[in-house]
């Protein structure tokens, strides 16, 4: 997108509102922070904007293992006791921050309203648990839920991934393994995803000050994350232009339909875009909504933001649909 003069014009009055009450709060900003104080920092604030948690028939907490032998936290989350479809939820926080906690009422609103079930995981996080740790751990949930869903009590034969931010880039790095293993996804549900080894893209420019997610946000998590300026190019950090290890690019052809929610006001508006169009390319099905005049997280401002309100129940009707598409 190109540079807008004054980009705050764009917001719209109620997230203009919460930007402002956000500078007067003067917070640390999280770069300042250490990673354990800005995880707090993070699960501390992370309901302050959002809706009311839906009360649902099944909320379990759990293990899965992963290929180190480490078994990851996970919760499932389903509106009753049926065999339902499930969608496994990658939370963000630039692989530093976030938790099954911080993404709770979201995980909840989801499937209240997609009427399926959903496991939201705990993948591994940086900087004690570097790239490719998260990524490892995204797919082995889902290679481990798509063998183990029926003793769950779910339908293993629908099966959906998604997350937000960073938990987007994991769902779409799982939706490259997904393919390359056979398993068939209903669905990749990627809200606002990274996809990009460079944080140079005019949106970037535009939106990385005074929009909730800084540029030196995104430096600092990628600090905490990357083992080294090499892993950029990995096509499991950057999905949209990475390469395999002999640097080739990920084709995109007979990946899973994708739904993306991007926000108008986001530093990664364009590399939103821009992944869009390389899975459109690649005739992937594509659906994608811009949210105009929102921000980055703004998903979780459901109290607030009324375009939160949208966005779940575009993402769910996504989902019905995508599982419907499998009866």
């Amino acid at each position: 997108m190109p540079h807008h003069r004054n980009p705050r014009a764009l917001l719209t009055p109620a997230m203009r509102s919460v930007l402002d009450r956000m500078a007067r709060a003067a917070r640390a900003p999280l770069h300042a922070l250490t990673p354990q104080q800005a995880r707090a920092t993070y699960e501390a604030g992370a309901d302050v904007l959002e809706v009311a948690p839906h009360k649902l028939a099944r909320v379990e907490d759990l293990t899965l293992p992963a290929r180190d032998g480490a078994l990851l936290a996970a919760r499932l989350y389903a509106p009753t006791h049926e065999r339902l479809p499930v969608l496994l939820y990658l939370h963000g926080g630039g692989f530093t921050i976030g938790s099954i906690a911080t993404h709770d009422r979201l995980c909840r609103s989801l499937s209240h309203l997609a009427h399926c079930s959903v496991l939201s995981l705990d993948y591994r996080l940086a900087p004690q648990h570097r790239f490719p740790t998260a990524a490892d751990d995204a797919w082995d949930a889902l290679h481990w839920l798509s063998h183990n869903a029926a003793a769950l009590g779910l339908d293993g034969t629908k099966l959906a991934v998604g997350g937000d931010s960073a938990g987007g880039t994991l769902a779409a790095v799982c939706a490259v393994h997904a393919r390359d293993a056979g398993i068939a996804l209903a669905l990749q549900l990627l809200f606002y995803p990274g996809c990009a080894m460079q944080q140079d893209s005019a949106s970037h420019h535009t939106f990385g000050h005074g929009f909730v997610l800084e540029a030196e946000h995104i430096q600092w998590m990628f600090e905490q994350y990357l083992r080294s300026p090499a892993d950029r190019s990995d096509w499991r950090f950057a999905p949209l232009d990475g390469g395999d290890a002999r640097g080739v690019p990920i084709d995109a052809e007979g990946l899973a339909p994708a739904w993306f929610g991007l926000a108008e006001c986001d530093p990664l508006l364009d590399e939103g875009l821009a992944y869009a169009d390389k899975l459109r390319a690649a005739a992937v099905p594509v659906a994608l909504e811009i949210y105009r005049g929102v921000v980055h997280e703004f998903i979780k401002m459901g109290r607030a933001i009324p375009e939160a309100h949208t966005a779940h129940q575009d993402a769910a009707r996504a989902l019905r649909h995508a599982f419907a598409d499998l009866s």
